[in-house]
């Protein structure tokens, strides 16, 4: 696929080594149809006596744009000002751009409507890969807003949980409850259906919520979700939806982060 013409001076860009000569580097730049030159000062800090204990024909390199100058069709990059940090970055967002053109194949194939669900994916989001891992953490949700038919909408949401591999972070809790009353098991029951999230609350479908029982009156609240900020949100609220429930029938509940030791 014919990439842009030009990059921008300043502009960090991926792309590999195709030819060596004394004077320099030749770069084939992903995305681009020129290729490009970095010459031998811009090799490495220092010294250069051979360019060939810097670099190796088909090496994968991140370069940074000095100059474009177009009527002479030359492209002058630089390999030492880019530092490992950037050089990391970038690749890693190359990285993520291939796999996120691919998973463009495995939803659209060779649809001819493809490019246009790339437009409105990448009008909303940063980038394309940044669109299908919403997509794969919040669903249809992520795309209410992108101008999609269902269809459409669709694929990407079934590619994306199919195919992205979300980080998830865990938090657990505990809640002890006590009911004084006659009908004390099925007050608690009806306080742990509560933290699940029956009834006014349901749990997001990206985030699982478990309760399961310590030793009386302690039970565990475990949460997974894809930031910590949602996942406490939600281990909170589900706390606080188990108290509310027992209250309501003259019991009492009791939050804390750490397991109570039982006592000897």
């Amino acid at each position: 696929m014919a990439g842009n013409e030009w990059p921008e001076p300043g502009e960090l860009v991926v792309g590999t080594v195709d030819e060596i000569a004394d004077f320099g580097v030749f770069v084939d730049m992903e995305g681009y149809e020129h290729r490009g030159l970095v010459h031998v000062s811009e090799v490495a800090s220092g010294w250069i006596k051979n360019v060939r204990d810097h670099v190796s024909v088909g090496r994968t390199v991140v370069a940074k744009v000095l100059e474009v100058d177009e009527s002479a069709q030359q492209v002058d990059l630089s390999l030492k000002d880019v530092n490992e940090h950037q050089r990391k970055q970038t690749i890693q967002e190359w990285k993520n751009q291939q796999k996120a053109d691919k998973w463009m194949e495995l939803a659209f194939g060779e649809d001819h409507e493809r490019e246009d669900v790339v437009e409105a994916l990448t009008a909303e989001y940063d980038s394309l890969y940044e669109a299908f891992e919403e997509a794969a953490v919040h669903g249809m949700e992520a795309l209410d807003d992108i101008d999609l038919d269902d269809e459409a909408a669709q694929a990407v949401v079934q590619t994306a949980r199919e195919n992205v591999s979300v980080p998830y972070v865990n938090v657990t809790g505990y809640v002890d409850i006590r009911s004084p009353g006659p009908e004390g098991v099925d007050d608690v029951k009806a306080a742990l259906r509560a933290a699940e999230g029956d009834g006014d609350h349901e749990v997001p479908e990206e985030i699982e919520l478990e309760v399961s029982y310590v030793g009386a009156p302690e039970y565990r609240i475990e949460v997974q979700a894809p930031d910590y900020k949602t996942a406490e949100s939600e281990l909170e609220g589900a706390a606080a939806r188990a108290e509310t429930a027992i209250e309501e029938r003259g019991g009492t509940a009791e939050y804390h982060r750490e397991r109570n030791e039982p006592e000897e």
